[in-house]
């Protein structure tokens, strides 16, 4: 754009800077400050034509990319609106997913279902608080490679009821040689709501927050129980 005739006219962008507060220029400063360079410009030394049209097309390209903008906007909108349905629908559902954390009932057996990936001779559950500290050791002895559930019953190593609330089951499993044998805990729950925190959301199963990347399986919610143990 010719510099003599966006100068002549500064004070007029600088007015409707100060007035609206805007840091940048729209299509529609932009097309202003085009008629203004129009009638301000020196008519002995008019705009030349191929400038002119140069700066139509700038303008055109200003306008499009605002409308592509706005309409990246709306279709994000659109998707995480989509998003919040999908999840809500979730609600109601079993779903298995990746954790060692089980959350202390009173009155109730904390679970978690362990699978090996070979047989081991040696295998054990070990039991620590939100602190850290281990509470109780359980010892399973040799066990065949496949799914194995982990029962405990919330006390700890001298039979003590411990308090409600999280706690971690870490099972650890070896051969008679001492090679350590490959262990994936995982634990089902049904989804009883669904939390957003900082933008993620979490699936809320038996009092804990459970991240859609740590989930490997969803099914319909089945009203029947099961007792396991180790």
């Amino acid at each position: 754009m010719d510099t003599s005739a966006v100068n002549s006219t500064a004070n007029i962008a600088g007015t409707t800077a100060t007035t609206t507060g805007k840091s940048t220029l729209g299509k529609d400063d932009f097309l202003k400050l085009m008629l203004a360079q129009l009638q301000n410009q020196d008519p002995t030394q008019p705009v030349d034509n191929q400038a002119f049209v140069a700066q139509m097309a700038q303008f055109s390209s200003v306008e499009q990319l605002q409308n592509v903008n706005d309409q990246l906007g709306n279709l994000l909108l659109a998707q995480n609106s989509g998003n919040q349905m999908s999840f809500a629908s979730m609600v109601g559902k079993d779903v298995l997913f990746n954790t060692d954390g089980v959350t202390l009932v009173p009155g109730q057996a904390a679970q978690v279902q362990a699978s090996l990936a070979d047989s081991a001779d040696k295998v054990s559950a070990v039991i620590t608080n939100a602190s850290g500290k281990v509470v109780r050791t359980i010892q399973l002895g040799a066990r065949q490679a496949g799914d194995l559930a982990v029962s405990w019953d919330g006390r700890d190593d001298d039979a003590q009821a411990l308090p409600a609330g999280d706690y971690k089951i870490a099972v650890s499993a070896y051969k008679a040689n001492g090679d350590k044998v490959g262990v994936t805990e995982r634990s089902t729950g049904t989804v009883t709501g669904v939390r957003y925190e900082n933008g993620a959301a979490l699936l809320l199963v038996g009092g804990r927050k459970v991240p859609l990347s740590d989930v490997l399986e969803i099914d319909q919610h089945q009203a029947t129980s099961t007792n396991a143990g180790a």
